[in-house]
């Protein structure tokens, strides 16, 4: 690969260059193009990061789901800032992106629970997510009583299981280049929908 000027990440709206990022990793990543890093924080800015997957994504945020019980729905209600990382290993490219969270409306998570294959709906609601487990089995059991109980699969989103759309303040695209020599360029949102951007140097 030959580096050059032209090459560098053009100054336009941050959000269609997602949009056609994430179509190239959708097409070359060979698991998980939606896998993202989430980073929260406690009250105290005690750091923690684990993976999730998108699940929406527009000019009006990027969207997850998750079990408002569990250790990082803990810490989004503490502190609702977070931060995002995509990494497309096959790509050679990354994107950062940071901003204070918001639930999802309730008919937004109804129909994403609803989309669901059926032994995913059952266990999450079997989950207690991020508590201390005995033993996998009781976990599994609670997971068989539920399928009982719902034979069809239609069990129904529990009340603590919801959505968070980040609504980002700033989004940073990054690519490999040789010797690393990287590309990145950031965006800051004004507040009033429009973007500001610089390149930075790698």
């Amino acid at each position: 690969m030959t580096d050059h000027a032209a090459d560098a990440i053009a100054h336009d709206d941050p959000f269609a260059i997602f949009e056609t990022w994430f179509a190239l990793a959708k097409a070359h990543e060979p698991n998980d193009p939606n896998a993202m890093a989430l980073a929260t924080a406690t009250r105290d800015a005690l750091p923690s990061v684990r993976m999730v997957l998108l699940k929406g994504h527009g000019p009006d945020g990027f969207v997850f789901y998750t079990n408002f019980h569990s250790r990082k729905g803990g810490e989004l209600a503490a502190n609702p800032h977070v931060a995002l990382l995509f990494h497309w290993k096959s790509l050679r490219r990354q994107v950062r992106i940071e901003g204070p969270i918001a639930e999802v409306t309730p008919a937004e998570a109804d129909a994403y629970f609803a989309s669901r294959h059926p032994e995913s709906r059952l266990g999450s609601a079997a989950s207690d997510q991020s508590r201390p487990l005995d033993d996998r089995q009781t976990y599994l059991d609670r997971v068989a009583a539920l399928r009982a109980q719902y034979p069809d699969g239609n069990v129904p989103r529990p009340a603590h299981w919801s959505g968070y759309r980040v609504s980002p303040t700033a989004i940073e695209f990054w690519q490999d280049r040789d010797f690393r020599l990287h590309e990145r360029r950031r965006f800051l949102s004004d507040g009033n929908g429009g973007w500001t951007s610089s390149l930075l140097y790698p």
